[in-house]
C-alpha cells in the first residue's frame, strides 16, 4: 500500500530492558579509540628494534591513512643483524636519538603517508609510547592534532610544544570513553 509503513516491534533484551533489541555483542564492541589502539598495538610486533617495540597508526574520519613501527630505514639491515649502536655506546634511552640506526614509529607513518599522497591534515596519531620532540615537531608540521599513547616517554619539552602547538596528547587507558567525545576522561598531557 502506498504511503503505509509497517511498525517494527522491538522486543526487550532481559540482559537490558533499559534499550530494546540490544544483544550482548554490542556491549562488547569496542570504542573507535580502542580499535585502533588494539590495531597499533599489533603494529609495533612488525618493529625490529631490539630495544622498544612502537607502532603507530595515523586516522581520520575513522580511516587508517598510515601505519609505521620502528626500526632501521628500508632495505638497510635491522639491528637483529648488525647490533644496536645505543646499546654498543651506552647510550641511555630518551639520549642523543640521532645516535640510532632505527626510524622512529611515528615518523614512519609520516613517511608512508607521504610517499602515498595521503594528508595527514587533522589527523589523529595512535601510537603505543608517547612521542619524543623529533617526532612531535614532525607530527606539529604533519597537522596532527590529537595523540593518543599507551606508554609514556620521559621527555617534558615535546609535551610543553605540542601544548603550544594545541596538539591533544592523552595518556590511554582501557576502558575509558571514547577520546572522540568532548566528555574523555583520559589523562590530557
Amino acid at each position: 500500500m502506498k504511503g503505509t509503513r509497517s511498525a517494527v516491534r522491538l522486543i526487550p533484551d532481559p540482559a537490558n530492558p533499559a534499550v530494546p533489541g540490544r544483544d550482548r555483542q554490542s556491549d562488547r564492541r569496542p570504542s573507535w579509540d580502542e580499535y585502533f589502539m588494539e590495531m597499533v598495538r599489533v603494529v609495533a610486533r612488525r618493529s625490529t628494534c631490539l630495544r622498544r617495540q612502537v607502532g603507530a597508526l595515523l586516522v581520520k574520519d575513522r580511516q587508517i591513512l598510515a601505519t609505521g613501527y620502528n626500526g632501521a630505514p628500508t632495505g638497510l639491515p635491522h639491528c637483529a643483524e648488525v647490533g644496536c649502536l645505543r646499546d654498543q655506546f651506552g647510550i641511555p634511552s630518551g639520549e642523543r636519538q640521532e645516535l640510532c640506526r632505527g626510524v622512529h614509529a611515528e615518523q614512519n607513518a609520516i613517511i608512508q603517508a607521504a610517499r602515498h599522497g595521503v594528508s595527514t591534515d587533522g589527523a589523529t596519531l595512535y601510537c603505543t609510547t608517547e612521542p619524543c620532540i623529533v617526532c612531535s615537531k614532525m607530527l606539529i608540521n604533519a597537522g596532527v592534532k590529537r595523540i593518543l599513547y599507551l606508554e609514556p616517554y620521559p621527555d617534558q619539552l615535546a609535551r610543553a610544544l605540542r601544548q603550544e602547538a594545541g596538539v591533544r596528547s592523552i595518556q590511554w587507558e582501557r576502558g575509558q570513553a571514547d577520546g572522540n567525545e568532548d566528555d574523555c576522561p583520559a589523562k590530557t598531557k
